[in-house]
């Protein structure tokens, strides 16, 4: 069993595990319980009434957090051409190119958050990308919104940067996604949950029975995670 510092038992000690609090109460207390020394981001965790293993119970989506994400998004576009070149006008930290391909094949991952214009994706496909970028959830995906036509490139990276994120559920039936960070004021965190919890309710499939939203937990890079009630969490 895991070994937890003085820290984290005393931010522990604020909370009680049986309790289904508030969200704004809830969100309070994460940033009260914080314990890194450098700004930890706040997540929000879900568990939904979803069986992932069917196709048609998926859950995924996007969702722009109007109070954005509290950090520095880099955005790398895989375009050439034109596209390329309305790529660098708009904002786009980096361009996508033969260089770019082999050093991300050779390790180099520093971005956040990666576009593509349909042109390309067969590039990227063949040159194998998708087994690395796939599993770090970087893989540009016309269902996420990130595989535009060369017009939407401004927008698209313009909202990336803005606080723009993407959730999936699981194969556990969970989606985990980041809410901001905990020197956010209260207000600042609640009004990015309330915009995710009414992205996550418009995500349900229609092959999904029962209840939906089954268990919410918010918490702390390092800091303890706290209930919060399904049912206000889904009326925020």
């Amino acid at each position: 069993m895991a070994r937890h510092g003085k820290k984290y038992m005393q931010a522990s000690a604020k909370i009680d595990p049986d309790r289904l609090y508030a969200p704004r109460e809830a969100l309070a207390l994460v940033r009260e319980t914080s314990t890194s020394t450098f700004d930890g981001t706040v997540e929000l965790h879900v568990r939904l009434g979803v069986d992932p293993r069917h196709a048609e119970q998926q859950v995924r989506d996007t969702v722009l957090l109007p109070n954005g994400l509290g950090k520095k998004v880099r955005v790398l576009v895989f375009a050439e051409g034109d596209a390329s070149r309305v790529a660098q006008e708009a904002g786009a930290d980096i361009i996508g190119d033969d260089e770019i391909i082999q050093r991300i094949k050779d390790g180099w991952l520093e971005f956040d958050a990666t576009v593509a214009t349909p042109d390309v994706m067969g590039k990227i496909g063949k040159s194998g990308l998708g087994r690395i970028l796939g599993t770090r959830g970087l893989m540009p995906n016309p269902k996420a919104g990130t595989v535009v036509p060369a017009a939407d490139l401004p927008r698209v990276i313009r909202e990336l940067k803005a606080g723009r994120v993407e959730f999936r559920v699981d194969k556990t039936g969970n989606v985990h996604v980041p809410l901001g960070k905990a020197s956010f004021e209260t207000e600042g965190l609640y009004g990015n949950m309330a915009a995710l919890m009414e992205a996550v309710k418009r995500a349900r499939p229609a092959s999904a029975k029962g209840s939906f939203v089954k268990k919410v937990t918010v918490t702390s890079t390092m800091g303890p995670g706290i209930h919060v009630d399904p049912n206000s969490a889904q009326e925020m």
